[in-house]
C-alpha cells in the first residue's frame, strides 16, 4: 500500500468557491470526530506508507491539543518512508503548530495562498491576507520546514493579467519548492455558483481563461518550475509523490468524513456529514457509504484519464504490465486520430498530451471512453 489520505473537514471560515466536504469548526464535535477518525485508522490493514497526506477542510484549524492528539496517534501507529504532507492556511501557521508538525515527522506543507491580492482574497472569503503569507513562510523556513507547496488559483473574479504577473514575481522572490496553480471551477452549492446564476458576478470566458493558463505555464517555466501535471509545477525532485499516487492510478486509503479510497480495483466513498460519520464509526467501525467495483475497461479508462494529466503521460510498459494488453493496439483508432490532430505525442515509450492537447484536455480524455 503506497498512500494514506486523512480528511479534516473543519474550517474557521468557508471560502466562497469551495465544494469540498467541510464545516465551520465553531460548535462542532471536533474531539469526537478525531476519536472516530482514530478508530477508523485502527481498522486499516496496512501500517507502512510511502506517503501520508492530511487535508481538508483545514487541518491547521485544529487546536494545538487536538493536533497533537492526531499527530501522536499517526506517529505511534504508522510509518511513512517518504512524503508526509499537511495542508495549512497562512493565518493559522503558528510557531506552536509548526513545531508540532516538525516534531511528529511532517516534512511537507501545502500552503493555501490562492492569490497575493488582498481585495480578491476578501472576495474568496479567505481568512488570511497578504502579510500572513510572508509571515507563515518565514515561520516555515526558520524551523527548517522549507519544503512547502504554494497553492494558487487563476481566473478569479476581478483578476487581471497583472495579478498573475504579481504572483509570479512573489514566487520568484519566495522560491517555494512546488506550485499548484488551479483554474477556478464554479461548483454547484457554492456562494460563487449562486452569485453567477443570479447575475451578480462574472468570471472570464474560456478564451481569456486559456490565455491566463498560458501566462501561468510560461511564467513558471521561465522561473525554473517545469510543469509535471496539468496544474502542478516544481523544482527538480520536489514533485508531489502523494498526488502522483492518484495520477498513476495506484491504491490508497482515504479516512474521514467524505474521504474516498481505491483498494483492489474498488473505489469507496465515506459518508459526508460529520455527525453521520461519527455515528457510523462508533456503531459499525466503518463509515463507507458506497463502493464501486471497476471493470477492467473502467480501470483502463481511468489509467488514461489520470495518467494523461501528467506531462510524462502514460507509460506503455506500465500499461502492459498492469492490464496485459498493448496500449497501441487497445486504443489504435483513438491514438491515430489524436496524433493527426496533434493533441498527443508518442515517443515509443509514453503517450502524452501536447501543448495544444492540454488546452482541450477534457475532449482528449473523452476519446478513451469505451464503457459508455
Amino acid at each position: 500500500m503506497k498512500s494514506l489520505y486523512i480528511h479534516i473537514p473543519f474550517c474557521n471560515r468557508i471560502c466562497t468557491y469551495c465544494d469540498f466536504t467541510k464545516v465551520l469548526i465553531k460548535n462542532q464535535p471536533v474531539d469526537d470526530y478525531i476519536e472516530a477518525l482514530i478508530k477508523e485508522m485502527k481498522t486499516l490493514e496496512h501500517r507502512d506508507f510511502e506517503t501520508i497526506y492530511v487535508g481538508g477542510g483545514t487541518p491547521t484549524a485544529l487546536s494545538v491539543k487536538q493536533l497533537e492528539h492526531l499527530l501522536s496517534f499517526i506517529s505511534e501507529n504508522f510509518t511513512v518512508s517518504g512524503e508526509y504532507t499537511f495542508e495549512a492556511n497562512p493565518d493559522e501557521v503558528t510557531t506552536a503548530k509548526l513545531d508540532l508538525l516538525k516534531y511528529y515527522g511532517v516534512n511537507r506543507v501545502s500552503l493555501g495562498v490562492q492569490t497575493f491580492n488582498d481585495d480578491i482574497l476578501k472576495v474568496l472569503n479567505r481568512s488570511h491576507d497578504f502579510n500572513d503569507i510572508f509571515r507563515s513562510i518565514d515561520h516555515l523556513e526558520k524551523i527548517g520546514l522549507n519544503n512547502y507547496s504554494m497553492d494558487l488559483m487563476y481566473n478569479l473574479p476581478g483578476e487581471t493579467f497583472d495579478d498573475i504577473d504579481t504572483s509570479l514575481k512573489y514566487v520568484e522572490e519566495l522560491k517555494p519548492r512546488h506550485i499548484s496553480w488551479y483554474s477556478l471551477i464554479i461548483e454547484p452549492h457554492t456562494v460563487f455558483y449562486n452569485e453567477i446564476r443570479k447575475g451578480r458576478m462574472k468570471i472570464d470566458d474560456d478564451n481569456k481563461e486559456a490565455e491566463k493558463y498560458i501566462r501561468v505555464m510560461d511564467g513558471l517555466q521561465n522561473l525554473g518550475y517545469p510543469q509535471y501535471e496539468i496544474s502542478n509545477f516544481s523544482v527538480k525532485e520536489y514533485e508531489s509523490a502523494h498526488n502522483k499516487t492518484y495520477w498513476h492510478n495506484d491504491n490508497y486509503y482515504g479516512v474521514g468524513a467524505g474521504a474516498h479510497g481505491y483498494i483492489n480495483n474498488e473505489r469507496y466513498y465515506n459518508v459526508k456529514p460529520v455527525p453521520h460519520y461519527i455515528k457510523a464509526i462508533n456503531e459499525n467501525d466503518s463509515a463507507v457509504k458506497e463502493t464501486l467495483r471497476l471493470s477492467e475497461t473502467e480501470m483502463i479508462e481511468e489509467e488514461m484519464f489520470l495518467g494523461l494529466r501528467m506531462t510524462e503521460g502514460v507509460s506503455k510498459e506500465r500499461f502492459r504490465m498492469k492490464y496485459g494488453v498493448c496500449l497501441d493496439e487497445y486504443y489504435k483508432e483513438e491514438l491515430t486520430s489524436l496524433k493527426e490532430k496533434r493533441w498527443i505525442w508518442d515517443d515509443g515509450l509514453n503517450i502524452a498530451l501536447t501543448d495544444s492537447g492540454r488546452m482541450v484536455g477534457n475532449e482528449v480524455f473523452m476519446r478513451f471512453l469505451k464503457s459508455s
